[in-house]
């Protein structure tokens, strides 16, 4: 696995950093399918796991924010509502028949970019400002 969680991503909210750590492992299990050439299906289930672990923690997330009343909750909300698209919308090209190097790569590079930046800037500056409070 190329993804790898590490310890200067945690926000010192335990909910949020299991979330994030299930999340990393998910975009793992599906760059490995993907890497070792596994079957369409195995990388359709985990493009599904991927999907329902994002749409659980923004969720999560979202509620977090909400209810400790966090200025900046609408920008992040639709940083959230974007890679939600990308996520079905990488599912529907897989359901398309579009299994392709070219989708493989931009599924992988997108969230692992997505994942790593995300969490490490967005998610952390959320944390430390509500933890301020």
């Amino acid at each position: 696995m190329a993804i790898r969680w590490t310890d200067d991503l945690i926000t010192g909210e335990k909910t949020i950093d299991d979330q994030h750590r299930l999340l990393f492992e998910a975009v793992g299990d599906l760059m490995d399918a993907m890497w070792e050439g596994k079957g369409s299906q195995e990388v359709g289930n985990l493009l599904k796991l991927l999907s329902g672990y994002v749409e659980k923690h923004f969720l999560d997330e979202e509620v977090f924010m909400r209810t400790r009343h966090y200025p900046d909750y609408e920008p992040h909300k639709r940083v959230h509502d974007a890679f939600s698209e990308e996520i079905a919308d990488f599912r529907k090209r897989f359901a398309s028949g579009e299994m392709n190097s070219d989708l493989v790569v931009e599924v992988l590079d997108k969230s692992c970019d997505w994942l790593r930046n995300h969490i490490s800037k967005v998610d952390q500056d959320m944390v430390r400002h509500l933890k301020g409070k």
